[in-house]
This record gives C-alpha cells, sequence and structure tokens, in this order.
C-alpha cells in the first residue's frame, strides 16, 4: 500500500480555482467598503432611516402615530419649535421600511456625495429639506391669518425625506451630460405627476416643485465643486467620459 493513500487529493486545478474565487471576492469586499466610507453621509442617513422605517413596522401603532404627529412641519409645530420640527420632521421616510423613497435615498445622495463631498451633499439636502417646507406653510399660516383658511389648517401630517432627496436629483443632474440630465430630470417630473395622482394633498405637490427647483438652482454651486464634471469636449452621446474638475475639491 502506498503510503498516504487514504488521504484525499485535491487537484491543483480545483484548489487555484477557490484561491481566485476567494481573491476576487476579497476584492469585491474591499471594493465595497471603499465605497462606503467614500459616503459617510449617505451610509450614516440611510441607516437612520432604516432604523425609523423598522419602528414604524415593529413599534407600537399608537405610538408611532404620535411620533409621526409630533414631527409634522405644520404651522402649529413650526411656529412653537422651528429647529426641532425641522430636524425631526426629516428623521422618517413615507411609507417606512418598504418606502420607495428608501430605496432611492442611497442611489441618489451617494451619486451626489461622490461628487461633491458629504458637506455639500448634507447641505444641497438641508436646502432643499427646509426652504421646501417653508415655502408652502408660510402660505397656508398667511391664509389662516387673514381669514382665507380654516385654523385647522394649521395642523397636518407632513414629514419625511422627499423635499431633501428631491433637492439632491435635481442637483446631481446638473453633473449629468445633456441627454441624461434632462432624463433625469423628466423621470422626476412623471414620478411626481404620478404621485400626485395617489397623493391628494396640494401642498405636498407644490413643496415637491420647490424641491425642484431649489436643486437646479444649487447647479452653479455644485458644478464649481465637483469633483467630476462632464468633459467641455463630450457630446451627448459620449456620457461616460469625464475630466477632473480644476477647482480643488472636498468636504470643506
Amino acid at each position: 500500500m502506498a503510503i498516504g493513500a487514504g488521504t484525499p487529493r485535491v487537484p491543483p486545478a480545483a484548489g487555484a480555482g477557490r484561491g481566485r474565487r476567494t481573491a476576487a471576492m476579497a476584492a469585491r469586499l474591499r471594493r465595497l467598503s471603499h465605497a462606503l466610507i467614500a459616503v459617510p453621509f449617505t451610509l450614516g442617513y440611510t441607516l437612520v432611516l432604516l432604523g425609523t422605517g423598522l419602528y414604524t413596522r415593529l413599534g407600537d401603532p399608537g405610538t408611532v402615530r404620535d411620533l409621526l404627529v409630533g414631527s409634522s412641519t405644520d404651522v402649529a409645530h413650526l411656529s412653537q419649535r422651528p429647529l426641532l420640527t425641522l430636524l425631526v420632521s426629516a428623521l422618517w421616510a413615507v411609507g417606512g421600511i418598504t418606502s420607495p423613497y428608501l430605496l432611492a435615498f442611497p442611489l441618489v445622495l451617494g451619486a451626489l456625495e461622490r461628487r461633491v463631498g458629504a458637506v455639500r451633499t448634507a447641505g444641497v439636502f438641508l436646502l432643499g429639506h427646509v426652504l421646501a417646507t417653508l415655502l408652502t406653510e408660510l402660505p397656508v399660516a398667511a391664509s389662516v391669518a387673514v381669514g382665507h383658511l380654516p385654523a385647522s389648517s394649521l395642523r397636518r401630517l407632513d414629514y419625511g425625506v422627499s423635499y431633501g432627496l428631491i433637492a439632491c436629483a435635481a442637483a446631481l443632474a446638473g453633473l449629468l451630460p445633456p441627454r441624461r440630465r434632462w432624463a433625469l430630470l423628466g423621470g422626476i417630473g412623471l414620478a411626481l405627476a404620478a404621485g400626485s395622482l395617489v397623493d391628494i394633498d396640494p401642498l405636498t405637490g407644490w413643496g415637491h416643485a420647490f424641491a425642484l427647483l431649489i436643486g437646479v438652482v444649487c447647479w452653479p454651486y455644485i458644478r464649481r465643486n465637483a469633483r467630476w464634471r462632464p468633459s467641455s469636449n463630450v457630446g451627448d452621446g459620449a456620457g461616460r467620459r469625464f475630466a477632473h474638475s480644476e477647482r480643488a475639491s472636498g468636504n470643506t
């Protein structure tokens, strides 16, 4: 009997194949970790939204309802504690863990953050969230004050990240080549139009429109500070080629 005959032998080709698969898996994990590290604002915010989304699904319904009502950016809450209301209202995604906003959030903000950094992405998000909220709620307060609307209009359920998300999506469009830019803006417009058929609240529709406009207004600032921008020599049909921005970038 040959020595070691009872020991199974692994063909060299099989061992090499497993080694290559392991190396490929490790490389993919490294790329994933680097991609996540590159978008800290998006990653952290997405985890918060996942947590609040899970709580709306698993938590006590009465407590969840009270938290959402307390987070509403209506005139009554904004007049009592404006900063806190604006902050906590952006900790929820309408629809909870199954919200389409929760799916779009990391895709849109992650793409924008890779190009302009965490601080500027947060700035665009907050600008859209705060300004779109004020542009919709201040007219309500004025209308109630002059008697055009009943006092009950001062309290309504309005919360979520949609205004900031839409502003970031519109800002991201400004960094894309023309065809992709207008395709993204057109897609946002169609999604908002379809949503207005389901959500009968006109103030929400106006808020989404204002958020879209705010994101477009941010284009000059975003383009000046982008890490990557469309090349000046690229036509509409070459959307994948980019030139590095001459301006220094970073979260400053």
